[in-house]
């Protein structure tokens, strides 16, 4: 019987064994099949671009080339001989597979005379891979001006959120949105249309007709709230020195979108002026920045025809603002070139077409900036000046992608004074005072993708001119402005304080409700006392002698002063600190401490 009883255990365990193996032999499956479906979307989506490429632009097959052309490309072929190359030990780390002969570009143009097959421009490959010059960690250092623009006189601003009112109790700030199906649900009326709005209470009821109106309503009282906040934030940059900043694209979320879209007059017309009023009078510089998927350089019709409304959408909110002249046309529209597509002449082409296509207001606004992805500031130059269009200069975006025959990584080529003067004349043309941007990468990038991303402080000033409109672009945004204002001193750094940790003195706070305690007996009262012993005290009885007892009082804070910075202007917080913007949460030091001595701990073991 226990020979019978051990085997039949064993087989249990035998099943349990192959039903596992089993259920693992399923999730490798599904994990295979997952990333096969994966593997044919994009090869689908790749075909479906190169399509459009050959579609917009491109032939099967073109004509024979001429000697200009094959001029042309001798030249190609000579710059590309003589790009810099990196040190040897480098170059046997990062050199790349040498494809076959058969697929050399300027081979085949030569001897065959096909010209090139759209089949094999690689516009499915990275950025990157049009760039021939090393760009990791052995690429040549960058060389940098030692020029600082000091003593300073410009504007420093700072991009769309302010950490310090976005964490107040009550935030402020100007990009709330919301979800497309959101919309969808506040098109149907609440269930008790004379309450407000609850999560739970009173939610829309979409056992009713819905109404088209009441989603966009919903929309609008977004946008209205947002507008009503930069009143705030001019404010508070204006208390601290800070007279320049970029509106948020998401103020009037969806104001664009093909389905959802709305205009902003007459809703947000009062509201907008009373942004423009109040930025009038503290000359403030408010501009925006369309994102990244706003090209008019693109081959696909549709994201054309959605750039174009986008720059409509934000015209008509810096239109509104009813600024003073200067000021309004200060108020520009930094664009992006976007794409390549396989070829920047073709794309150029295509910007020069659908510019055309803008109204005049757009064109006033519009200026355009060089990016960290394929746009140099000497792609853009040459069309800038060509259709009249500033160019805003990105010091971080040319340290990524510059033109290695005119100039080298780092600030000293690219401020010289020849190029700095074209490109200060795009701006002085159309009576604009010009901008630059400036950011820094985070430490320990290498890679061009790595770079691209923004640190959140940077540590000093570019090249620029002293009375410069500069922006910068980092993660911690107002914080970013007063790290370069006390490291330089700069204006107005003597205004700003350190916060409290986890404490403001601008918000207001009720009085605490203490419940009252029954006074605890004094411990060995009825005890026989010593002759040379005080007699006992019964108001001291339940508490010391020396104990002080810490009472909070209700703080009242009037309402124009609230998330201000309090008496002391406590606004700043150091870097890495920003879970000081919120109050310390109930027992959350105990646990911090505890982590920090096992941190402690092990780091000494090692």
């Amino acid at each position: 019987m226990l020979g019978v009883k051990v085997d039949a255990d064993e087989a249990e365990n035998e099943d349990v064994v192959q039903g596992r193996h089993e259920t693992v032999k399923e999730g490798v499956q599904l994990a295979i099949e997952g990333l096969a479906r994966m593997e044919r979307r994009l090869m689908t989506a790749t075909k479906r671009q190169k399509r459009k490429v050959e579609e917009s632009q491109f032939s099967s097959s073109l004509p024979e080339k001429t000697s200009g052309d094959m001029a042309r490309i001798e030249s190609a072929r000579e710059v590309s001989m003589k790009m810099p190359e990196p040190k040897a030990k480098a170059q046997a780390n990062t050199q790349q597979p040498t494809p076959p002969e058969k697929d050399s570009f300027f081979e085949k143009d030569i001897t065959d005379g096909q010209g090139l097959d759209p089949e094999r421009k690689r516009i499915d490959a990275p950025e990157e891979a049009f760039d021939l010059p090393e760009r990791g960690a052995a690429r040549p250092p960058p060389v940098n001006s030692p020029y600082l623009p000091l003593p300073w006189k410009g504007r420093l601003g700072y991009a769309c959120l302010n950490t310090y009112l976005r964490s107040a109790k009550t935030p402020v700030f100007g990009s709330r949105t919301c979800r497309m199906a959101s919309i969808v649900d506040h098109r149907y009326p609440l269930r008790d249309p004379d309450q407000p709005e609850h999560a739970v209470k009173n939610r829309p009821d979409k056992s009713k007709d819905p109404e088209m109106e009441l989603g966009e309503k919903f929309l609008q009282n977004l946008g209205l709230a947002n507008a009503r906040d930069i009143i705030k934030m001019l404010r508070w940059n204006d208390k601290y020195g800070i007279k320049f900043m970029r509106l948020s694209s998401e103020m009037f979320p969806f104001a664009s979108h093909p389905e959802h879209g709305y205009k902003l007059a007459p809703f947000a017309s009062e509201v907008l002026a009373e942004v423009g009023k109040v930025a009038a009078e503290l000359g403030h510089r408010l501009t925006t920045h369309p994102g990244q998927f706003t090209q008019l350089g693109s081959p696909r019709q549709e994201v054309v025809d959605a750039a174009i409304r986008d720059l409509e959408y934000h015209d008509e909110m810096l239109s509104l603002l009813r600024l003073p002249e200067q000021q309004n046309r200060d108020a520009v529209m930094i664009l992006h070139m976007g794409g390549v597509y396989g070829d920047k002449a073709a794309t150029l082409d295509r910007f020069r077409k659908n510019y055309a296509r803008l109204t005049p207001s757009i064109k006033a606004r519009l200026v355009l900036e060089n990016d960290d992805v394929a746009w140099s500031v000497h792609d853009l130059l040459p069309i800038c000046e060509e259709l009249n269009i500033p160019l805003v200069l990105d010091y971080h975006h040319h340290n990524i992608i510059f033109d290695s025959t005119q100039c080298r990584e780092g600030t000293y080529d690219i401020n010289q004074p020849e190029i700095m003067e074209r490109i200060a004349a795009t701006w002085r043309r159309k009576g604009i005072k010009q901008k630059m941007h400036y950011s820094e990468p985070c430490p320990g990038a290498v890679t061009p993708r790595d770079r691209r991303k923004h640190s959140p402080r940077v540590m000093t000033l570019p090249p620029c001119p002293p009375d410069m409109d500069l922006m910068i672009e980092a993660k911690d945004k107002e914080q970013a402005v007063f790290e370069l204002m006390r490291t330089f001193k700069l204006p107005g750094f003597e205004k700003i304080n350190d916060m409290i940790p986890y404490e403001r003195e601008d918000e207001p706070r009720p009085a605490p409700q203490i419940p009252k305690k029954k006074q605890k007996p004094a411990v060995n009262l009825k005890r026989k006392r010593a002759p040379d012993e005080d007699p006992i005290d019964l108001n001291d009885v339940g508490s010391g002698a020396g104990d002080q007892i810490e009472v909070n009082t209700a703080r009242e804070v009037p309402e124009e002063e609230i998330s201000m910075g309090g008496p002391d202007n406590r606004v700043y917080w150091p870097p890495g600190m920003n879970d000081w913007l919120k109050p310390r949460r109930r027992g959350a030091t105990g646990r911090a401490d505890k982590a920090d001595g096992i941190l402690e701990e092990d780091h000494e073991g090692v």
